[in-house]
């Protein structure tokens, strides 16, 4: 079997590809974001949280420039090797693999707080491992099947999202969402620069991984068509609903009570309808779709980006396995399974950096999005400059001021979250630099021969 025999096949559209990238990312507006609070108030991450949807807006434009040219399972590992080489693209993938395994498990632990608040005999822990390995069975068992299960649970959880925001619309009040908002003052003062700085990466969470639709670029079909569609279409799902679920909880009561919470809406409508109405039971059932579509998504995220690198020979060969009947890069869905799983039985008593282990789970996935982003947008100038632009089928719109502003965006939000979280970047360049020494698998002929014809 030759090198090209292993390309995984093209089974995904424009509609699938809208639902997996809003998939990957709609469980952020379910749950993680409301740290933001604790360090910002509601004004300072709502200034945040503009900043960052800039940020991704430029990005993603950026972004499908990239993909379109390059439509591999590997994503940035493909494009920073194509632009800098084979250490500097390693990098790149091993940072991505960081983001997409570190953000699963915190997603499984808020499904397990959700479904605590309807049981509260069952135990969260469980509950979100039970959850984990499911999905990963749903993964392995094949990508149209994960595909038509994504579109369905994506399109159910933004369903719910604007149900959510209809219910606790009548009780929003601007007087109560102003309060404190500027990190627990009512005014606009130095000190609260350092909140809204702390704030970032749950701002970040709200987009996070949206680019991991890139992973599954190889099983697009007409990539150069469906992806900026799909890109463009999705970016711009997450920013409305973001803004809407933000403002309108923040403003129904006391936001200080959600900002260390795992399960904000629902808390949030129990104050508007009362702990026993139906919204709130209806709210925790259907808000599970949200965090199972990120859930789901996103370990379909980190089995083809650990799949691409072991296949290029950045990881251990035995990670590039695919089912024999399925063609799904098994092995890789079971290895990124085995890290969730581990951290998901630490929740009870594990936690660093002064901060929830959930907390943390989501700014180690934010550190390793960062070195992606910064390294992806230093590639396509690299690119641009080295090939020219006449060769692209997609092009980014204001070139290049529009990537520039990601790049910086990018790099001023990676330097503010070392300065203000060094445990948490210690142990990302720790877990960069030591899946980079694992043995590799080989020379790297696959992408080689990929990257030649570009």
């Amino acid at each position: 079997m030759t090198r090209e025999a292993d390309a995984l096949p093209r089974h995904l559209g424009i509609v699938h590809l809208w639902a997996i990238a809003v998939g990957l990312v709609i469980s952020g507006e379910y749950f993680g974001w409301s740290y933001g609070w604790a360090s910002a108030g509601t004004l300072g991450f709502l200034v945040a949280t503009l900043a960052v949807a800039l940020m991704y807006l430029s990005l993603i434009f950026s972004y499908t420039e990239l993909t379109t040219a390059m439509p591999r399972a590997g994503g940035p590992f493909v494009y920073v090797t194509a632009a800098f080489g084979r250490r500097a693209g390693l990098v790149a993938g091993i940072a991505s693999v960081m983001e997409f395994v570190f953000a699963p498990p915190a997603i499984a632990l808020a499904i397990g707080a959700y479904l605590h608040v309807q049981y509260p005999f069952l135990s969260p822990t469980m509950a979100a491992a039970g959850a984990f390995c499911a999905f990963m069975a749903l993964n392995i068992a094949g990508v149209h099947l994960a595909a038509r299960f994504e579109l369905f649970v994506t399109v159910a959880a933004i369903i719910e999202l604007l149900v959510f925001m209809a219910v606790v619309w009548p009780g929003f009040s601007l007087a109560r969402f102003t309060d404190g908002g500027w990190a627990g003052s009512g005014h606009l003062s130095v000190a609260a620069f350092g909140g809204i700085a702390q704030s970032v990466p749950f701002a970040i969470w709200f987009f996070l991984a949206i680019e991991g639709v890139a992973l599954t670029a190889e099983e697009a079909r007409d990539p150069h068509r469906t992806l900026p569609l799909a890109y463009v279409a999705s970016i711009f799902t997450l920013v409305a609903l973001a803004l809407g679920v933000m403002v309108l909880a923040g403003g129904v009561g006391d936001w200080r009570a959600l900002a260390d919470r795992n399960d904000p809406l629902p808390q949030a409508m129990r104050i508007v309808v009362g702990p026993h109405s139906g919204y709130v039971h209806m709210l925790v059932w259907l808000g599970l779709f949200g965090l199972v579509a990120s859930l789901h998504g996103i370990i379909m995220g980190y089995s083809r980006q650990i799949y691409a690198l072991a296949r290029d020979g950045g990881l251990p060969r035995l990670l590039a396995r695919r089912h024999p009947r399925l063609g799904t890069p098994w092995v890789a869905t079971l290895a990124g399974g085995a890290i969730g799983i581990v951290a998901i039985l630490c929740d009870d008593f594990a936690s660093f950096g002064g901060q929830s282990l959930t907390a943390s789970l989501v700014t180690l996935s934010v550190f390793g999005a960062l070195i992606v982003y910064v390294l992806t947008m230093a590639s396509l100038f690299r690119l641009r400059r080295r090939d020219g632009s006449a060769h692209l089928v997609w092009k980014v719109p204001g070139f290049p001021y529009v990537p520039a502003f990601a790049l910086l965006a990018a790099c001023g939000a990676l330097v503010l979250m070392g300065v203000f979280h060094p445990v948490a970047l210690g142990v990302a360049v720790a877990f960069v630099g030591g899946v980079i020494a694992l043995p590799a698998g080989g020379e790297g002929s696959f992408l080689q021969k990929r990257t030649k014809k570009l």
